[in-house]
């Protein structure tokens, strides 16, 4: 990109050219209803199963949503013929071992985010995957949207000059009968809300040297708000995600000649702008959007590289997810 009157044109797809595979839903619950809403309204993919430990929620899904097959357990989704990839949307706490099940049965995969709780689970998966030779992804949603797509591509021209400081905040406030209130559950605001920042990071700065953090209880038993510094050779990051309060979920890319700035909710189809140090500003316009217009895009990327022998996307590789899972491990190492 040079210092122009535009920005670079998003180089995402058409959804609907995407090869279609036959799916099946793992975990029948809301971002479940989402992804499948979101397939129906955004590709030509088919939902030919969905799987639960509950028969009557299987079966209450599946009519929901024209899925022919409704299984009442996930064994049974594994063994179905005429599935070519299972998305993973149980709890956080299961992804691990319902990828490992899947990957064995022979499935490709797209695991909801996180990948799993810890790097080393998410590891184990990518490792599985690989040996067995199919597609296993992580469900990170917002690095497949068109604007993130353009936000590369003027990160990676220089614009910008040398980026010093990446700023992010995701918080949502949660009544305490919500499951992000369980501990058995990995309850707390870091990995349902601060992946979103932590992978944000990880893509524009890589990896950091340090991390350090603090916390705040939401009660006696889990985190209710995280604020972390990472710094590295390149410059720092400071990220914040609470369960506590909504806050104004924007993020920040700061750099010599220039700022990006993403407006809130940063993670979400959206606007942002480029405001560069001699005067230019340029706008990227995008009407706001919800999961529901977004969380086709992992998916359609899996259907892509599965169609030409591929086990992992280039948009977001699995050492992506990990990378980011180290940073959360990290982080949870510094408020424990």
């Amino acid at each position: 990109m040079t210092q122009s009157a535009s920005l670079p044109l998003s180089r995402v797809p058409d959804p609907r050219d995407a090869p279609v595979l036959r799916w099946a839903v793992l975990g029948p619950g809301w971002i479940a209803h989402r992804f499948v809403e979101s397939l129906h309204r955004h590709t030509t993919q088919t939902v030919v199963a969905v799987g639960s430990r509950s028969p009557e929620r299987a079966r209450a899904f599946a009519d929901e949503h024209g899925v022919d097959r409704a299984h009442g357990t996930y064994e049974a989704v594994f063994a179905d013929d005429d599935v070519d990839i299972v998305y993973i949307a149980t709890p956080h706490t299961e992804h691990l071992a319902n990828a490992l099940d899947a990957i064995a049965a022979g499935k490709h995969v797209l695991v909801e985010k996180p990948l799993a709780v810890d790097a080393v689970g998410a590891a184990r998966i990518a490792e599985a995957a690989r040996s067995a030779g199919v597609f296993a992804g992580e469900a990170m949603w917002t690095r497949f949207l068109p604007k993130f797509d353009v936000i590369e591509q003027v990160l990676r021209s220089g614009v910008l000059g040398p980026i010093h400081t990446v700023l992010a905040d995701h918080g949502e406030f949660f009544t305490t009968d919500h499951r992000i209130y369980d501990p058995a559950l990995a309850g707390g605001p870091l990995l349902d809300l601060g992946t979103y920042v932590a992978s944000f990071a990880y893509s524009v700065l890589g990896a950091p040297e340090t991390v350090d953090a603090r916390s705040r209880p939401a009660n006696d038993e889990i985190d209710g708000q995280i604020s972390a510094l990472l710094t590295g050779e390149s410059g720092h990051a400071v990220l914040n995600t609470t369960i506590l309060t909504n806050t104004p979920t924007t993020a920040v890319v700061c750099g010599r000649d220039g700022t990006l700035t993403i407006a809130g909710p940063f993670f979400m189809p959206g606007p942002f702008t480029v405001a560069l140090r001699d005067g230019i500003t340029l706008a990227y316009d995008e009407t706001p959007g919800l999961q529901v217009d977004g969380l086709h895009l992992a998916a359609v990327e899996a259907a892509r590289r599965i169609s030409v022998g591929e086990v992992e996307s280039a948009v977001h590789p699995l050492a992506d997810a990990v990378a980011t899972l180290e940073i959360i491990d990290r982080i949870r190492d510094r408020i424990s």
